[in-house]
C-alpha cells in the first residue's frame, strides 16, 4: 500500500438496497428507482472525489454501512475508491469512528462527505481540503442549507464535536459550531451546498445539472433524463427551464 496522502476524504454511505435508500422520494419515485438514483449518487460523488485528487493529496473513501455490505460498493466504484466498514450504528458514532480510523491510518487530516450532493462542486473539495493544510487544528464546515453539514473536516477525531448532537435536525451545524468553540477549536466554513432528499430538491438537481451549476454528476443526470423521458409528466418530477449558470466545478 502506497504511504498516506495527506488528506482522505470519506463518502458516508448507505448500501444503496431497494426499499432502505431515498425513501422520502417514495412516492414519487418507485422503491426500485430510488435505490437507482442511490446508486447514481454514489458513482457521480466518487468520481468527484478521484478528480478532487488529481489536483491535491487526497486519498479517496466510501465509509460504508451496515458491515457486511463491501460487495455492493466493489461492484459500482472505481478501483482507486477504498472501503472503510463502519463499525457502530448512528451517525455521529458512523463519523466519529472514520474520523478515527482515517486519522490512525496515518493521514495528517481527514474530510467527511455526505452521499446525498452529487453535483458539489470540486473546487468546494478542494477548499476543505486546504483549509486544513495549515498547522494547528481547526474545524471545517460547509453548510447545508437545511441546518446540517455536507462536508465536516479535522485534523484529530474529537469527539466532542459528534456527541450529544441533535442529528438529522436544523440545529446540527449551530450545535456542531458551538461545540468547536467550547473546544477551543476555529471553524472554517464553504460555501453553503444542499442535501438532495425530496421532491423539490431533487428537481432544483435536476435543473441544475442540465444547467451546468456544479459537478456534472453524469450517472445522476443521465438516469434523470431517462426517467423524465419516460416519465411523461405524470408524477410532477419536471422542472422549467431556466437561464444556465456557471460551471461552478
Amino acid at each position: 500500500m502506497n504511504a498516506p496522502t495527506f488528506c482522505a476524504i470519506a463518502v458516508m454511505a448507505k448500501a444503496p438496497r431497494v426499499g432502505e435508500v431515498k425513501t422520502r422520494l417514495v412516492p414519487p419515485l418507485h422503491a426500485e428507482e430510488a435505490a437507482e438514483l442511490s446508486r447514481a449518487f454514489l458513482r457521480d460523488t466518487a468520481e468527484n472525489l478521484l478528480a478532487a485528487a488529481e489536483q491535491a493529496p487526497i486519498t479517496s473513501y466510501i465509509a460504508y454501512s451496515p458491515v457486511g455490505s463491501e460487495s455492493v460498493f466493489r461492484s459500482l466504484l472505481p478501483p482507486a475508491i477504498r472501503l472503510l466498514p463502519s463499525r457502530r450504528e448512528g451517525l455521529g458514532a458512523s463519523l466519529l469512528d472514520a474520523a478515527a480510523d482515517l486519522i490512525a491510518a496515518g493521514h495528517e487530516a481527514v474530510c467527511l462527505v455526505n452521499s446525498d450532493s452529487p453535483n458539489l462542486p470540486t473546487a468546494t473539495l478542494l477548499a476543505g481540503v486546504n483549509a486544513l493544510v495549515p498547522p494547528g487544528h481547526r474545524v471545517v464546515l460547509g453548510p447545508a442549507e437545511d441546518g446540517g453539514y455536507y462536508l465536516i473536516g479535522l485534523k484529530a477525531p474529537h469527539a466532542g464535536l459528534f456527541e450529544a448532537i441533535a442529528w438529522s435536525t436544523p440545529a446540527v451545524l449551530r450545535q456542531t459550531r458551538q461545540r468547536a468553540a467550547s473546544l477551543g477549536l476555529d471553524t472554517v466554513l464553504l460555501p453553503t451546498w444542499y442535501d438532495v432528499d425530496d421532491l423539490p430538491s431533487l428537481r432544483r438537481l435536476a435543473a441544475e445539472l442540465r444547467d451546468g451549476t456544479g459537478y456534472p454528476a453524469p450517472h445522476t443526470a443521465a438516469f434523470l433524463r431517462r426517467l423524465l423521458a419516460e416519465d411523461g409528466g405524470r408524477r410532477g418530477l419536471a422542472v422549467e427551464r431556466r437561464a444556465a449558470s456557471s460551471d461552478g466545478r
